[in-house]
């Protein structure tokens, strides 16, 4: 028995619910949809004032930190959500996914996102400090904001094509 039959196996009753269900379908893509527009919203939001902050005042920039500082706790609420949802829509269909590619891809764009957010909050936490350089420090979080853009729409995109697929 492989992996995925095993997998496939472990997870038939709630695959059978799911497919059975509208009701407890439409929650759960509801739920992950709603995570992603709740964590990407927030995100995308700070990462669009962090650039326009690369050339603003100083005091401008240490209002934006405490911003950023505070919209940490939605982004990881909604990425939460989404990550729950999207396990449970992988054991809807567990044959399906786990053997397909852009589902694999997506799962590397989100690893990466979750990283970048690391690097995000930790440049937030220095910045804040006042430890290091402060033009370094803005510099990666100029970057961080910009990778972050390019990961949550290349997950969604990613995504769509899973559902789409």
């Amino acid at each position: 028995m492989t992996v995925v039959e095993f997998a496939a196996q472990l997870t038939a009753p709630w695959a059978h619910l799911y497919g059975d269900s509208k009701l407890v379908s439409t929650s759960v893509l509801f739920g992950h949809l709603g995570g992603l527009l709740l964590g990407g919203g927030f995100a995308i939001a700070a990462d669009r004032t962090t650039l326009r902050m690369v050339r603003a005042t100083a005091a401008a920039r240490r209002i934006h930190l405490q911003e950023l500082h505070a919209v940490h706790r939605p982004v990881v609420i909604g990425l939460a959500v989404t990550f729950v949802s999207g396990l449970l829509l992988l054991a809807a269909d567990v044959e399906a996914l786990l053997p397909a590619p852009l589902f694999w891809l997506k799962m590397g764009l989100i690893a990466a996102l979750l990283g970048n957010g690391v690097v995000l909050e930790r440049s937030v936490a220095a910045l804040r400090s006042g430890t290091g350089c402060a033009g370094r420090f803005w510099r990666r979080l100029e970057l961080a904001a910009r990778t972050s853009l390019l990961l949550w729409f290349g997950s969604l995109l990613l995504g769509t094509a899973l559902l789409t697929a």
